[in-house]
C-alpha cells in the first residue's frame, strides 16, 4: 500500500485525494478510474484466491498489490450462505462466482458437485463466447475442478495446472498469456492460501505468509498487464475475490462467520477509487465482467448478480450509520454493529398491537445486517438470505421470544406514500426470506391515498431467498400508494425483506 494511505482509510472509504494520489504509482498508473475510455479495448482479468475470504487477515498481512488495487478501486466485504443452501466449500463458492447465480440455481451444494446445472447457468466465459465468439477466453486454475468441471468446453483455453507446478506454474502460465497472448477475458485461481488455512489456521503466521505469497503472484499478473505493448489502448477491469474464508484454527465448510466471509476487490473504468461498498455480493463478479465487455445480461439468463458500476443501495441502507451494538443478544461482541428500530425517512413501524418484553433487538420490525442477524442466531437458515444486500428489515418472532414476552408478535412496516403519476398499473418488487411455523403469517397490503389497506399477498409457507414481483391494477384517480408489511406470530420463525421498490407503467 502507498505509505500515504492507511489501512483504516481504505477500509472506511475515507481516502479522498490520497487514493487518487496512489494511482500515480499503483497498478493502473496514469489512468483515471472514474472516467470511461470509449476508444479503448475492454478486457477483463478475474483473480480468485482460494480460502482467502478473511479480509481482516488480508489487512494484517503484507499485501502491497492488493492494497494498491483497493486504493485504486472498490473494496467490498461480503458474505456467503451456509447449509442447507450450500456448504462453505470450494465447489459451491467458485460456481457462484463463475456463474453469477446462487447455489439454489446452479445446484452445487458441496465439493461433490452433485446437482450441478451448468447447462441452465453456464460460466461467464461461456456466455462471452456465445455472445461474441471472436473474443478470446482463458481459464487456468491450480484446483483442477474449476477448468475441468465449472468452465465449459466452449471456453477457448482451459488449463488445470499440473499438481507439481501448483500456484507457481499457474502464475507463470497466466503471466505468459497476459504478456504475449491476446486474451479478452481471463480467469486465474491460486490455491495456496487455502492450503495454509487447512494446515495452520487463519490465525497463524503461515496464513499471513501465504497471503503475502499470493499477493506477490497477483503483482506478477498486474505487471504482465502493464508490460503489454497494447496496454495503453486497452481498458482492463481487474476483479479479485475468494471462494470462502477459514476458521482461526483452520478449516471451512460450516456456518461460522469466519468461514462465510469473502470479498470483492474491483478496479477499472467507471469504478471510483478508494471506495468501500456494503451492497455487493459474490454473484456480482460475472455480471460486472459481462457489462465491462459490452455484453447485456438478458433477463432469460436469470442472473442474481448486477454490475458493480451500479449502486444497489436502497432506503434501508441509509440506516447503516444508525446501527448499534447488541443489547440483549449474548452471542455478539461489542465490535459488531448491526441493528436499529429507527425506520428510514418516510417509513414507519406500527407496533400498537405488538406484544411486550422479549429480546430488545427484535421487538417489532428491526433493521439489521447479515453479520448481526446470523451471528445472533446461527444455523436456522438465516444465512440463506442471500438476495438481500446491505441493511435489510427483519421481523423475527423466534429471537424475540428468547426472553419472557407478553402477548404475540404483531408489527407492521409501512412504506412512504409513493406517487402514482397517472398510472393505471404498477409493480411492487422486493426480496423475501420467510420461514414458516405454526400460526405465523406474513401479509403485504396496499393502501391507495391512505385508504383502508387491502391484501396483496399472504405467506403461510416457506418463501426463502426469493425475489418477489406483485402486479397492481391502480384504481382510477389514485394519486399515491403505501405498502404495509405485517408479520404476526409467537415463538415461531421470521420474515426478512429488502430492496422494496415500486415502478409504474
Amino acid at each position: 500500500m502507498p505509505p500515504a494511505i492507511s489501512r483504516r482509510a481504505w477500509l472506511t472509504g475515507a481516502t479522498g485525494g490520497l487514493a487518487a494520489a496512489a494511482l500515480a504509482t499503483g497498478p493502473f498508473a496514469g489512468r483515471s478510474r472514474a472516467a470511461t475510455r470509449p476508444s479503448a479495448t475492454p478486457k477483463v482479468l478475474v483473480i480468485g484466491l482460494d480460502g482467502a475470504g478473511r479480509l481482516d487477515r488480508v489487512k494484517d498481512a503484507d499485501t502491497p498489490a492488493l492494497d494498491g488495487l483497493m486504493a485504486a478501486g472498490i473494496t467490498a466485504p461480503t458474505s456467503l450462505y451456509a447449509a442447507p443452501m450450500a456448504r462453505t466449500e470450494s465447489a459451491p463458492g467458485w460456481s457462484t462466482i463463475i456463474t453469477g447465480v446462487w447455489p439454489d440455481k446452479h445446484g452445487v451444494k458441496d465439493n461433490s458437485f452433485t446437482g450441478a446445472d451448468y447447462t441452465t447457468y453456464p460460466d461467464f466465459l461461456t456466455r462471452i463466447e456465445r455472445a461474441r465468439p471472436a473474443l478470446r477466453t482463458y481459464a487456468i486454475a491450480s484446483w483442477a475442478p474449476i477448468p475441468d468441471r465449472i468452465f465449459s468446453a466452449e471456453v477457448d483455453t482451459r488449463i488445470a495446472t499440473p499438481e507439481a507446478e501448483y500456484d507457481k506454474g499457474t502464475t507463470a502460465r497466466a503471466v505468459a498469456q497476459l504478456k504475449d497472448g491476446n486474451p479478452d477475458a481471463v480467469f486465474v485461481q491460486l490455491d495456496n492460501v487455502d492450503h495454509a488455512g487447512h494446515s495452520s489456521g487463519a490465525a497463524s503466521q503461515a496464513y499471513l505468509d501465504a497471503l503475502h505469497g499470493a499477493d506477490a503472484q497477483v503483482g506478477e499478473l498486474l505487471a504482465a498487464l502493464r508490460s503489454r505493448p497494447s496496454y495503453g489502448s486497452e481498458d482492463w477491469l481487474v476483479l479479485v475475490t475468494a471462494d470462502h474464508g477459514h476458521t482461526d484454527p483452520g478449516g471451512h465448510g460450516g456456518s461460522t462467520w469466519a468461514e462465510r466471509q469473502t470479498f470483492v476487490i474491483a478496479t477499472g473504468s467507471g469504478l471510483p477509487a478508494g471506495t468501500l461498498r456494503n451492497d455487493v455480493r459474490l454473484v456480482d463478479i460475472a455480471a460486472t465482467a459481462l457489462r465491462h465487455l459490452g455484453i447485456p445480461a438478458y433477463p432469460a439468463w436469470k442472473l442474481d448478480g448486477r454490475p458493480l458500476h451500479e449502486s444497489f443501495a436502497d432506503d434501508f441502507d441509509a440506516l447503516r450509520t444508525e446501527l448499534g451494538t447488541a443489547v440483549d443478544e449474548t452471542g455478539l461482541d461489542g465490535s459488531v454493529l448491526g441493528f436499529t428500530h429507527t425506520p428510514p425517512a418516510g417509513w414507519s413501524v406500527d407496533n400498537r398491537t405488538m406484544g411486550g418484553g422479549g429480546v430488545t433487538e427484535w421487538r417489532g420490525w428491526s433493521f439489521t445486517t447479515d453479520e448481526f442477524w446470523t451471528r445472533a442466531a446461527p444455523d436456522q437458515q438465516r444465512e440463506s438470505n442471500v438476495r438481500a444486500r446491505g441493511v435489510f428489515a427483519v421481523a423475527d418472532g423466534d429471537e424475540w421470544s428468547d426472553r419472557p414476552v407478553t402477548g404475540t408478535f404483531d408489527s407492521t412496516l409501512i412504506t412512504p406514500a409513493w406517487p402514482l403519476p397517472d398510472a393505471t398499473t404498477a409493480t411492487l418488487t422486493y426480496t423475501t426470506h420467510y420461514l414458516q411455523e405454526g400460526t405465523q403469517k406474513a401479509e403485504v397490503l396496499v393502501s391507495y391515498d391512505d385508504s383502508t389497506p387491502t391484501p396483496l399477498t399472504t405467506y403461510t409457507a416457506d418463501a426463502l431467498a426469493r425475489c418477489e414481483t406483485l402486479a397492481l391494477n391502480v384504481p382510477a384517480g389514485a394519486r399515491s400508494a403505501r405498502f404495509h408489511f405485517r408479520y404476526t406470530g409467537g415463538n415461531d420463525w421470521y420474515w426478512a425483506i429488502d430492496g422494496v421498490k415500486l415502478t409504474t407503467g
